[in-house]
């Protein structure tokens, strides 16, 4: 089932990056909604992340909101700034503490990582034994 949008609505998000950045606004903030009258002990940010790859999955067009996204993406410093003032802020960090603070995230990115690589790589390998041939059943 592809998803489909009227043709007006279409072509005004095509082009807007704002109105882009709105709906991606929207889908978080109703993934934030559904958390709160559900009860789901899940982050909304990551129910409106989900909600929005089963769009995408469902057949939604992905330039719909590729302009919005990729500004988000593009301006990612101005979400730092609070923590570069917090470094500032704490001098502490920038000796041993910090040092051994920069180890414990470094080791855990790279856990994540493997973490990541090791599900996709099972995951592959069941689709691959799962997998219906070719014209099978069509």
């Amino acid at each position: 089932m592809k998803l489909s949008l009227p043709p007006p609505l279409r072509a005004g998000l095509l082009g807007n990056t704002a109105a882009q950045i709105l709906v991606l606004a929207l889908i978080w903030a109703g993934g934030c909604m559904l958390v709160r009258l559900i009860g789901l002990p899940l982050p909304g940010s990551l129910v409106g992340l989900l909600a929005l790859l089963c769009l995408l999955a469902g057949g939604a067009d992905p330039r719909l909101v590729a302009r919005g996204a990729g500004w988000l993406l593009a301006e990612m410093l101005l979400f730092f700034v609070p923590a570069v003032v917090a470094l500032l802020a704490h001098p502490e960090f920038l000796g041993l503490t910090g040092l051994k603070v920069l180890l414990v995230i470094l080791g855990s990115t790279v856990l994540v990582m493997l973490a990541t690589a090791l599900t996709v790589e099972w995951g592959m390998r069941w689709m691959s034994h799962h997998a219906r041939p070719v014209g099978a059943l069509e």
